[in-house]
């Protein structure tokens, strides 16, 4: 119905006035907002290939991972810009350009990988196999020498933060910009396509579609996600390493905000990201040593009382928030 994109839509205006509010730039509440958005964004992506395209794929952080260090390799290692750089950094702090490629060197290893591992394997052997990637990748970041700065990583030009508002508004400006994109994709010719796949790729195959380009469209297009995200997370914290950026809780975590959310659903992610980052960030205040007890207690509960996610509950939740 029509006023449930007016109430998200309030929502998204409310959240990008937040910090005209006295004092809600340094709160904690607006760097917990921010990694919401972050972890949003990622679930999203996990979504996109997963949820919609029934491809569940266990290597999200290496694409993560892929965007972060393209961003800090074109910023800091100046490959792109010139000596211009050198003299004007600041120009270059949330460079739109640089996001997008490095959602597009996300992309393209991602349909590079994808070809063999989507026409050969289905089911838990392509989970494997991206997990796989994903270690592989790690492992040559380690070993890329002077170009990706080893084990230690690569230093971006930290001089350049002031405060964490563009990190907040880019951040919100991507989830709203992702959630829309995604509504809009699901009611393409594309959106059904990728549906049909995953509901009967046999069918899908009879029916005149090709399934092996549907799936890795939607692959590379998960990848372009989970690289922006990476790109965005650098210039957050300036310093990207291999056990930084390619850590499996860059994968599992927004794995599991999505399933609580609701899987196959646009609303499903940010929802989830918002409450289990909630869940998982006072598990780490209020108990530190005991924190992942809680959070995989909070994910068990989750799992046997919300099996198909919060947002296909039935209380009348609105209708962008289920399948697309």
């Amino acid at each position: 119905m029509r006023w449930t994109y007016w109430m998200w839509g309030v929502l998204a205006v409310a959240l990008a006035l937040l910090p005209l509010w006295p004092g809600a730039v340094d709160s904690y509440a607006f760097s917990f907002l921010f990694f919401v958005f972050v972890y949003a964004i990622l679930a999203q992506a996990w979504n996109l290939i997963a949820g919609f395209g029934g491809q569940i794929s266990l290597g999200s952080h290496a694409f993560f991972g892929l965007g972060a260090y393209a961003t800090a390799i074109l910023w800091s290692g100046n490959y792109l810009w010139g000596s211009l750089y050198d003299s004007h950094p600041r120009i270059y702090y949330f460079d739109p350009v640089t996001m997008a490629l490095s959602g597009l060197v996300a992309a393209v290893a991602a349909a590079l990988v994808g070809l063999p591992l989507l026409s050969k394997l289905r089911g838990d052997y392509f989970a494997l196999g991206t997990l796989g990637f994903g270690e592989i990748v790690k492992v040559l970041f380690i070993n890329g020498g002077t170009f990706t700065g080893g084990a230690f990583g690569i230093v971006a030009p930290a001089s350049t933060f002031e405060t964490l508002l563009p990190h907040y508004w880019t951040g919100l400006g991507l989830t709203v910009a992702v959630a829309v994109g995604m509504r809009l994709l699901m009611r393409s010719r594309y959106g059904l396509a990728l549906i049909a796949v995953r509901d009967d790729e046999m069918a899908a195959s009879a029916n005149g579609i090709d399934t092996l380009k549907v799936k890795i469209a939607a692959f590379a297009g998960s990848a372009f996600i989970s690289g922006v995200a990476g790109s965005l997370f650098t210039y957050y914290l300036f310093h990207v390493g291999p056990d930084s950026v390619f850590d499996l809780n860059w994968m599992l975590l927004p794995l599991m905000m999505t399933v609580v959310g609701g899987t196959g659903t646009v609303m499903g992610p940010i929802v989830g990201a918002f409450i289990m980052y909630a869940v998982f960030d006072a598990a780490r205040i209020l108990v530190p040593d005991y924190h992942p007890v809680v959070s995989g207690v909070a994910i068990i509960l989750a799992m046997l009382f919300l099996p198909k996610g919060l947002t296909r509950l039935s209380f009348g939740l609105p209708g962008l928030m289920r399948r697309g």
